[in-house]
């Protein structure tokens, strides 16, 4: 993909119709999702948590492996030229993002399958020796088992930032050209991954670690939207226009209503209620925070098309 399918014939269209151009900012969000498990998975791996039964970091590399499979499958539907996609591995561009990108995915499939192998119950593993194999040489040594911690977490940085590099590397739209785009994308990403592994997880330990984790993630996100406008602001009349369009422009309602308030004011409110035993812990909460994260990237990929200089 030599360019994300943003405009059709580079004509700007309703913003209400941009919404159904759903592929990118899907796999944006699954990227981003994936990201922040890989994180948490990675440090929990480093911690020896895998040790652990109901761990967490047991089932997050299943999950991964599943979601990005569907982020890269929105991503393909979003090709125009679907036949020529194994170029991008026949070559590396130091200087494209779509290639790092591209390589960065690549090369996380063989990590989260090891994560799975070392995840699967015993039944399966003593049926198959070459996953008893592979199982044996990292839970034997410590050492390994922390090496491959520090790969989850990683690949997870690289993929959170790259959701973020491949819409900013774009110029010819103010609203993504912001180098704090990617800390944008990679504090949500982490968020959500925290969301959704403390909704499932059955271990009260990582549950509640990753709630209160998950409240510290929400404000920096928080923080880092406000820098993103107030540096739009700060710029060119041109990317002050672009951030309008968020701030009270056509996208503000939905901004502020579904990415701020119902994605994180209310869910961190929420949060920090049961963190201090105020309220009881309702799964209500961390379903806002991801679909909040969902709605961020269709909010920004959409409202990003509408900016131009």
């Amino acid at each position: 993909m030599n360019e994300i399918t943003i405009t059709r014939n580079n004509e700007l269209i309703d913003p209400l119709l941009h919404v159904w151009s759903w592929e990118i900012p899907v796999y944006l969000f699954l990227g981003g999702l994936v990201a922040g498990m890989m994180i948490i998975a990675g440090y929990f791996l480093y911690t020896g948590r895998n040790k652990k039964s109901k761990s967490s970091s047991s089932f997050i590399p299943f999950v991964s492996f599943a979601l990005l499979s569907l982020g890269m499958i929105a991503l393909f539907l979003d090709l125009e030229n679907k036949l020529y996609v194994w170029r991008l591995y026949t070559t590396f561009e130091i200087t494209s993002p779509m290639s790092w990108g591209s390589w960065i995915l690549l090369l996380i499939y063989p990590i989260l399958i090891v994560g799975m192998i070392i995840g699967l119950p015993d039944k399966y593993i003593e049926k198959y020796s070459f996953l008893r194999s592979i199982r044996t040489f990292f839970v034997t040594k410590t050492s390994r088992v922390k090496a491959l911690g520090m790969l989850y977490i990683l690949f997870g940085v690289m993929l959170g930032m790259y959701t973020g590099v491949l819409l900013s590397s774009m110029g010819a739209r103010p609203l993504w050209s912001t180098s704090i785009l990617w800390v944008l994308f990679l504090s949500s990403g982490i968020s959500g991954g925290a969301a959704l592994v403390h909704m499932i997880t059955k271990d009260k330990y990582e549950s509640d670690l990753l709630l209160k984790a998950d409240n510290i993630f929400l404000s920096i996100e928080l923080v880092v939207i406000i820098m993103m406008l107030v540096s739009l602001v700060s710029t060119s009349e041109v990317h002050m226009n672009a951030a309008m369009l968020l701030i009270s422009g056509e996208y503000a309602i939905r901004f502020w209503v579904l990415v701020v308030g119902l994605g994180i004011l209310v869910p961190l409110i929420i949060q920090i209620l049961t963190v201090n035993n105020i309220v009881k812990h309702i799964v209500i909460a961390p379903i806002m925070v991801i679909l909040g994260g969902l709605a961020l990237r269709f909010i920004i990929v959409a409202a990003g098309q509408l900016s131009h200089w």
